[in-house]
């Protein structure tokens, strides 16, 4: 593992490949030139572990289709389990790993496009997404320089259930929460993460369930078979009687990161398990989204499904 980071620090056009999924698509459009591929799938890094607590320690090279099918993650962890199967079609979750998934770029078509302006891509170029005011543009968490939608399904539920992402640089190990793994664009839409040039995701460690057993990811998007969320919802819920106790929500689709909930988490805490009330949530939460006509219509679109996932987990009791 050392080997691995030192090889990346040590060059400013290294990356780390696993998977690849994400990585051979950008090679395949000329988005990314790296000078060198440093392959981690030969590390030790591939288990899923019960750890004491009652957590669970996911290494960063599991395999997305074993991660989705494992007994504890699916027992403990449904929503995690139901964003993976969300997120991809099974020859592509047969190849992507735990990190590759959360290190993937965001799928903006201006990014994907090299003719045409893309801050993320080329610094300073400018953005189209926001010069064109489209439809596929954040509705939270943009700025004037990028707009573009975070990608990842297992991010928000990751997101929802506390998960902290393990990482190993040249100057140590470090843990971060994932809601603080990725950055908002602001002035700087390279940058999509935190993290340091050369550290290397290990794994990612979700606590103990909590809440996390009685959870649902509910996803909306063009079509029923692979696509990428114009909407989704991770939702965690513990209700007492007929009122929430406690909730975790993170948004997908609509914003520059997985986006946490934490607004709506208050509106609900301690009130009554009532659509009426999710719905207040939802529109607490959504205050803030910047909307242009082509895209106004996700604000509904979310509070519908955040309302329909928690009616939906509140009924099964």
């Amino acid at each position: 593992m050392r080997e691995a980071v030192e090889l990346v620090v040590g060059d400013s056009g290294a990356v780390f490949v696993a998977g690849g999924t994400n990585l051979f698509d950008h090679l395949k459009l000329g988005i990314v030139r790296p000078r060198l591929l440093v392959d981690v799938t030969g590390l030790p890094l591939d288990r899923v572990e019960v750890l004491p607590d009652g957590g669970v320690r996911i290494g960063a090279t599991v395999r997305n289709s074993d991660l989705a099918a494992h007994p504890e993650v699916c027992e403990r962890y449904p929503v995690v389990s139901q964003a993976l199967l969300a997120g991809a079609s099974p020859q592509l979750r047969n190849m992507a790993t735990l990190a590759g998934n959360l290190m993937q770029r965001t799928r903006c078509p201006y990014f994907l496009n090299p003719d045409t302006p893309c801050n993320k891509r080329e610094p300073g170029s400018g953005c189209a997404a926001v010069e064109e005011r489209s439809e596929h543009n954040a509705v939270l968490g943009a700025s004037r320089s990028c707009a573009a939608v975070h990608p990842s399904d297992l991010a928000v539920a990751l997101c929802a259930v506390d998960a902290v992402v393990c990482v190993r640089g040249d100057t140590g190990a470090r843990r971060i929460p994932v809601a603080a793994l990725y950055r908002r664009p602001g002035d700087r839409p390279e940058l999509d993460t935190v993290l340091e040039h050369g550290e290397l995701v290990t794994a990612v460690e979700l606590p103990a369930p909590a809440m996390a057993a009685r959870s649902r990811y509910r996803k909306v998007g063009d079509r029923a078979a692979f696509s990428f969320a114009l909407v989704s919802v991770a939702v965690a819920v513990d209700t007492d009687g007929d009122r929430v106790q406690d909730a975790r929500i993170a948004f997908g689709g609509l914003a520059t990161t997985p986006w946490r909930a934490r607004r709506a988490e208050a509106v609900l805490r301690g009130e009554p398990a009532t659509a009426d009330r999710f719905a207040a949530g939802a529109l607490e939460e959504l205050a803030t989204a910047r909307t242009v006509r082509a895209n106004a219509y996700r604000v509904a679109l979310a509070c519908d499904t955040l309302v329909a996932t928690l009616c939906a987990l509140c009924e099964e009791g």
